[in-house]
């Protein structure tokens, strides 16, 4: 950790060693600058934030309610905004993560204009953004830094004691924090897959999030339609994000590996088994089948496989993909999860059809037989609707223990009915909401999630505060809609934003003029400088 006095030494010793070349550099103002910037490439972070969450990781399995989460940004600007308002919250940014959203990417980022979640977008897409994310949380140090160095010279020069201050400069803690980016199902084959991972840790990623869909018929994590590969197919990724990082000198890089064999009824292709009871095998012994009786009975370019001792044909697709056995969805997922852990996976990502912590409980109880300290990350999906979700579950415990129901929509009659607003003040609403309330440390305690995510907040977050203010604005309301719903709530919760010539960098910039200028630079100033209102 660098330490304000110590540098500001660093550089006087370099000054001192070549007073020419370094005549105009004072040694306080470079010694700012560096610790204003204290990551110079994005492998230093991936370092730096590896690390953190293997801390995290461990601090997770001695107790559960050491939890940790993000939201998913679509710009570095939200990730700055989280961050910062995390850390003068919270006054730390600890527990706290970034998601990058292949949803997000796809929907907001893509030069083709808004796509669905089929990894259609850009490759380069994914990395460019983790590094803007990263711009902008060093930006926030920058500025957060500034205001600490302007507070030490006011001190300074009211020839008051500045230990204290320089101690809060020594102990400033980063907003840089580690990212989970979404490689999505690798954007390809393995090569391709190792070539996107090292693009996204070099940008700055320590965690890179995989799934076992097929790479070019990828559907959206909570879309029916789905196809998942054979586990050969998708361990070979894991290896491949996972020699990326240790050629970056990434050791502990760490790979979340994500099984949609919940909600996926189809897969690619056969594959081959060398012996009874290999990946492969147990992978297909969850096909639908027909067995074969009479060889006369199959078709021209029928397939076959002999599987427990008899011949069998595999339910086959027109479009020539193969049908898994219903209901074995939740045994798929436990033999993906188990395998993920058992070659080279650090945690597990189930994506379910709706948020029960019982039903995830279930499943992570499955594999804990196995590998006791096996961890989700879970996606608190905007895809779910939480409010039916959960008053759907609050009318199904009540009507199982006997408690009068009457009063409330029957969902089997009415599937819609418990989202009246109506019944946001009655008692069975707030349970639900109570639930919704607890459910990060509920399922944590009780279901083995270490990193609870939101996938796409902040699209939504977006185009409600958009659609809210466009309403107002060119409405009756006028320019009271942008005060009244924005600026005077900015005010109030005291955001940086609302000085926004700051945060963008106008103090940080000016100050740089005045070390490379001295008296000659030209800054922004005078009583009537708008950022004095606020």
């Amino acid at each position: 950790m660098l330490e304000y006095n110590k540098t500001i030494e660093h550089y006087k010793k370099l000054k001192d060693s070549n007073s020419r070349l370094y005549s105009n550099i004072d040694p306080e103002n470079a010694a700012r600058m560096r610790l204003q910037n204290r990551f110079r490439s994005g492998l230093e972070i991936a370092k730096y934030t590896a690390d953190i969450m293997h801390k995290d990781m461990k601090d997770y399995d001695k107790d559960p309610s050491n939890y940790t989460q993000s939201l998913g940004c679509w710009h570095g600007f939200t990730a700055q905004q989280m961050m910062m308002e995390i850390k003068k919250s919270r006054n730390t940014t600890a527990k706290s993560y970034v998601y990058l959203s292949g949803w997000m990417v796809a929907a907001l980022r893509s030069q083709f204009g808004p796509l669905p979640d089929q990894s259609m977008h850009e490759k380069t897409t994914v990395p460019s953004l983790i590094k803007e994310i990263y711009t902008f949380l060093k930006r926030a140090d920058s500025i957060e830094l500034q205001h600490l160095f302007n507070d030490l010279d006011e001190v300074k020069n009211e020839g008051k004691d500045v230990s204290k201050i320089i101690q809060e400069i020594d102990n400033f803690e980063t907003h840089v924090v580690p990212i989970i980016a979404d490689i999505d199902a690798g954007f390809g084959n393995e090569e391709a897959t190792y070539l996107l991972a090292r693009k996204m840790i070099e940008s700055g990623a320590c965690a890179i999030q995989i799934e076992n869909q097929v790479s070019d018929e990828k559907q959206c994590g909570h879309q029916d339609g789905k196809v998942t590969v054979p586990h050969e197919d998708f361990l070979s990724k894991v290896n491949a994000v996972r020699y990326a990082f240790l050629e970056l000198g990434i050791d502990n890089g760490i790979i979340v590996a994500r099984t949609d064999s919940l909600g996926a009824g189809l897969t690619q292709k056969v594959p081959v088994s060398q012996e009874e009871g290999d990946l492969a095998d147990k992978y297909n012994s969850f096909l639908e089948s027909e067995q074969v009786t009479d060889l006369s009975e199959l078709k021209e370019n029928d397939i076959t496989i002999h599987q427990n001792g008899v011949l069998v044909k595999p339910v086959r697709l027109p479009n020539g993909l193969y049908q898994f056995k219903k209901d074995t969805g939740f045994d798929r997922v436990i033999l993906d999860c188990i395998t993920s852990l058992e070659n080279g996976a650090d945690l597990l990502w189930i994506e379910t059809e709706r948020p029960n912590v019982q039903q995830i409980s279930d499943m992570v109880s499955a594999v804990r037989d196995k590998i006791p300290n096996a961890k989700l990350v879970y996606n608190n999906s905007p895809s779910f609707n939480w409010t039916l979700a959960f008053r759907e579950q609050v009318y199904e415990e009540w009507t199982a223990s006997g408690k009068d129901v009457s009063e409330y929509p029957d969902p089997k009659k009415d599937p819609k009915g418990l989202m009246d607003i109506a019944l946001d003040e009655t008692e069975l609403a707030k349970e639900a909401d109570n639930l919704i309330k607890n459910f990060q440390k509920d399922a944590s305690k009780e279901a083995g999630i270490f990193h609870h995510l939101i996938t796409l907040p902040t699209y939504h977050e977006t185009a409600l505060g958009t659609s809210i203010l466009s309403e107002g604005y060119f409405g009756d309301s006028g320019m009271l809609a942008y005060v009244k719903e924005i600026q005077r709530k900015e005010i109030r919760r005291d955001m940086s934003s609302v000085k926004h010539q700051d945060l963008a960098g106008s103090t940080v910039g000016d100050t740089h003029k005045e070390y490379f200028s001295g008296e000659l630079a030209l800054k922004a100033g005078g009583k009537d400088n708008t950022m004095n209102q606020f």
